[in-house]
């Protein structure tokens, strides 16, 4: 039995999130059925984060289990060859032993995109969020400083998730500015489910003046979800590199 690693590229326009779901079609089920078509074998993938529906993924990790000859480097060009053209398989190798996608990573990166103008593109509508209103990027830009660290996000969680914690540590959090485009970039050792997206949500509102400067330091502080703001939507989301001891992503892609 082999193990092989995959980087899969994904718009996650049409659907309904990384992982399987009964509500409609998944990135992990698209994949695992052509890998099962290709293989003659009844394969699972393991995949390095689950993104939710509509968010996108430059260099989401898989791996699976097989008996098949196929060599490792040739696996995305034999599934590319039917996959939808929304996910692309951009790297292939066999990992060292024991390897988990999931359980070995060591940093995520993700980065949400605004498109900030009058008028909204005809080009990014699926990849960035559109904002009219004037933001004051200063002070988004100090409330990103705020992230940075080991701190409890139990503010940034979503109601209803339950988890044996809400600790995480950031390595990166910065607002940077190129036009009309206004990026996010968070790096961390981990995220919960939607927090980059509340994130997001609680400096808009602190950009647009619709919370105080100091909105984000007070919701670390108290850990309360009402003292953050809204949950910024979910196309201007993308997982952008993920890193493991010995691999990253942004080596390959």
């Amino acid at each position: 039995m082999r193990r092989i690693r995959l980087i899969a590229e994904y718009d996650g326009t049409n659907y309904v999130g990384w992982q399987i779901q009964p509500n409609g079609e998944s990135v992990q089920g698209v994949i695992e059925r052509e890998l099962c078509s290709l293989t003659h074998e009844d394969i699972r993938i393991h995949g390095s984060g689950r993104t939710d529906s509509g968010v996108h993924s430059m260099a989401q990790v898989l791996h699976f289990d097989t008996e098949s000859r196929i060599p490792a480097d040739k696996f995305p060009y034999a599934l590319n060859v039917s996959l939808p053209h929304d996910i692309r398989i951009k790297y292939g190798d066999e990992p060292p032993a024991g390897f988990h996608s999931r359980f070995d990573v060591r940093k995520k990166h993700y980065r949400y995109t605004l498109y900030c103008a009058p008028h909204a593109s005809a080009f990014c509508a699926k990849t960035a969020l559109h904002v009219h209103q004037k933001l004051d990027f200063e002070k988004m830009c100090k409330a990103a400083s705020f992230i940075l660290g080991e701190h409890d996000f139990a503010a940034f969680k979503s109601e209803g998730t339950e988890l044996s914690s809400t600790v995480r540590t950031m390595y990166e959090s910065q607002w940077t500015r190129d036009g009309k485009f206004m990026y996010y970039d968070i790096c961390g050792s981990g995220f919960m489910y939607n927090m980059v997206r509340i994130l997001v949500g609680t400096m808009l509102e602190i950009g647009k003046g619709y919370l105080d400067e100091d909105a984000m330091e007070n919701a670390l502080k108290t850990c309360s979800r009402n003292a953050a703001g809204a949950t910024a939507p979910c196309h201007g989301l993308m997982m952008t590199r993920v890193e493991y001891d010995g691999f990253d992503t942004q080596d390959y892609v």
